[in-house]
C-alpha cells in the first residue's frame, strides 16, 4: 500500500514534451499539475534538449517527486525520430538521476493497456479514462500533457506489481532465447 508519494511522468518529445504530477495519499490518487513544454520555435535539436532538462529540473525542483516514470520511445517509420527522441528521453532521465530519484520506463502499449484496457488505445481514449480517473473537467490543449500524466496513473497502477514476465510467440522463440533450457 503506498502511504504518500508524489510521481512525475513524461511523455518526451522534441516538439512537445508532455508531463503530469500525481500525488498518491492513502491509496488515493490526486492531481497535482500537468502540462506541455512547447518545443516548435527552439532552432536546433541540442538546443532542445537543453530546454528538456532545464524544465524537467524546474518541475522536479518545484514539485519534489519520489519517482519518475517515462515513456520509451518506440520504433516507428523513421530511425531519425527515434533517435532524437530517445535524446529526450535521456536528458529527462538524466535530470532525475542526478538528483537520486528513481525511474521507471513504460512502452506505449503498457500505458495505454494501463489506463484503458487497450494496447491500442487512442491519445483520445486514454485522455478521456483519466478524465475520469482523476475527475477532471476539461482535457488539455495538447494531448501530450495527458499522455504525460497517463505515464504517472500507469505507474501508480503498476506499483508492487512484479515485472512483466516475458512472453514467446511460439516454442521455437522460446527455445532460441533459451538454449540451454531445451534439451
Amino acid at each position: 500500500m503506498v502511504k504518500d508519494k508524489v510521481i512525475l511522468g513524461i511523455d518526451p518529445g522534441t516538439t512537445i514534451m508532455g508531463y503530469g504530477l500525481i500525488h498518491i495519499k492513502d491509496n488515493k490518487m490526486t492531481l497535482i499539475a500537468m502540462g506541455s513544454i512547447e518545443l516548435k520555435k527552439i532552432e536546433t535539436h541540442f538546443m532542445k534538449l537543453k530546454k528538456i532538462f532545464e524544465r524537467t529540473n524546474y518541475l522536479i525542483d518545484e514539485y519534489k517527486p519520489d519517482e519518475v516514470a517515462i515513456e520509451a520511445p518506440f520504433m516507428g517509420k523513421n530511425a531519425q525520430s527515434m533517435l532524437k527522441l530517445g535524446r529526450a528521453q535521456g536528458v529527462s532521465i538524466s535530470a532525475a538521476l542526478a538528483k537520486e530519484i528513481p525511474v521507471t520506463e513504460y512502452s506505449p502499449r503498457k500505458i495505454k493497456q494501463s489506463i484503458t484496457g487497450k494496447g491500442t488505445a487512442s491519445k483520445e481514449q486514454v485522455a478521456g479514462m483519466l478524465m475520469s480517473l482523476l475527475k477532471l473537467k476539461s482535457m488539455p490543449v495538447h494531448l501530450d500533457a495527458s499522455d504525460g500524466l497517463a505515464v504517472a496513473v500507469c505507474h501508480y497502477f503498476q506499483m508492487g506489481k512484479p515485472a512483466s514476465i516475458k512472453t514467446y510467440s511460439g516454442w521455437g522463440a522460446f527455445v532460441k532465447d533459451n538454449p540451454g533450457r531445451a534439451k
